[in-house]
């Protein structure tokens, strides 16, 4: 058993890894494609069906792109498709998603204290809903209602965030953010690979056969580009959320996922408006830092904390505190049986993350960590599998603030 779980620690980081691949890639060239369709310059004498040109230098050299909003009158020999960065990128991240989420549902993706459920069930609710929610956004983007990008983009904003609220309402709060950055990725690469490289052939296949190419093919790829281009950051900062208790394991969790998505569109509007050569609105950096600061608000506000405070004392404060021993007590009780030398807890045979909690001197040098963990937020135990209750997750706060003020 101890060699399976090693190989499966093993094979969760070469999933992982081979998701950071190929999203660099696919992200990367989303980068470059729009700030290269955005910074297109129209003049006189360019080819026919030409909508513009862009000259660049890189690597020693000069590029002259050309950009046909249909079809070039002929068909080039040679045409390259940026599609593969998509499809790796979702199949690596399902892949990762079967793995940590799927293979350690207990863990990580069902919190009782949220929803009593199953794993069967809660894997089912997952893969599920990542189907459902593409196909609701693809038939609202053939619907009336898709043919004003502005009126589309809030409308697919408010769903968002009453998916962020559904999830937290089924998962635990770690789940909950990694399945509403898996859905929003889902839509992203079925974006490619149900509509946007499936118009690119038809188009194709016009020119071959010599016909012209009907444009709405175009204009509707465009559309679904353009989403996947304001939802790429809220993307990135959901999959890294993970690590970050605060951002997922707190009360109004679901309403940072939902300010997270604005400032990524802040963030993408300054450089789209860059890259247009439309200026660079200063703004949007400024209004997305104090949007972030609501969030770090929002993460400590059920507490009545003002923030993290500065952290000057040793760990042998800590161990002096008045609640010290109430504390251990819990940390050894609630924690110890994963986060030891020797874990008695089933299928774990090594401290994650080489924590440990064997020694009165170990739990008071993790005083921090402990009370973001599982003071703050609730974070740890995973899904709450050892009963840790409000009462002692105050306690661990409360012990912590005493260090501090010692």
């Amino acid at each position: 058993m101890q060699d399976f779980a090693i190989f499966w620690d093993w094979l969760s980081f070469a999933a992982r890894w081979l998701h950071v691949i190929t999203g660099i890639a696919w992200i990367g060239s989303s980068f470059y494609f729009i700030a290269l369709d955005l910074g297109l310059r129209q003049r006189p004498g360019l080819p026919e069906g030409a909508h513009g040109e862009e000259w660049q230098v890189h690597g020693g050299g000069f590029y002259h792109i050309q950009k046909y909003l249909v079809a070039p009158a002929e068909m080039p020999e040679h045409l390259t498709w940026f599609k593969w960065e998509s499809y790796w990128t979702w199949m690596s991240g399902f892949f990762l998603l079967a793995i940590v989420y799927y293979g350690g549902a207990d863990l990580y993706l069902i919190d009782p204290n949220v929803l009593e459920m199953s794993a069967p069930v809660a894997i089912a609710l997952s893969a599920g809903s990542l189907v459902i929610g593409w196909l609701f956004y693809d038939q609202l983007c053939k619907s009336p209602l898709g043919r004003n990008d502005t009126s589309l983009m809030l409308i697919l904003y408010v769903i968002l965030i009453i998916i962020a609220w559904g999830y937290t309402q089924i998962f635990s709060g770690r789940a909950a953010f990694l399945h509403l950055g898996a859905i929003t990725a889902t839509i992203m690469s079925a974006n490619v690979f149900l509509v946007i490289i499936p118009n690119q052939k038809i188009v194709v296949a016009d020119l071959i056969a010599g016909r012209k190419p009907d444009p709405k093919y175009g204009k509707i790829a465009k559309t679904r580009s353009l989403h996947n281009n304001y939802l790429t950051l809220p993307v990135i900062f959901l999959m890294l959320s993970n690590h970050y208790p605060l951002a997922y394991a707190t009360e109004f969790n679901w309403v940072i996922a939902s300010i997270v998505f604005m400032i990524g569109v802040l963030i993408r509007h300054y450089f789209n408006s860059m890259h247009a050569r439309k200026g660079q609105p200063h703004w949007t950096w400024g209004l997305s830092a104090v949007l972030f600061i609501i969030i770090i608000w929002l993460s400590t506000v059920p507490e009545e904390l003002t923030g993290e405070k500065k952290l000057s004392m040793t760990a042998e404060r800590f161990a002096s505190a008045q609640h010290f021993e109430a504390a251990r007590d819990t940390v050894m009780g609630r924690c110890a049986m994963c986060h030891a030398a020797e874990p008695s807890w089933e299928g774990i045979y090594h401290a994650p993350k080489n924590v440990r909690f064997d020694s009165e001197n170990e739990i008071a040098e993790r005083a921090r960590e402990i009370y973001l963990q599982a003071g703050v937020s609730h974070a740890m135990p995973p899904g709450n599998v050892s009963g840790i209750t409000p009462e002692e997750r105050a306690l661990l706060v409360a012990w912590f603030e005493e260090g501090l003020s010692n």
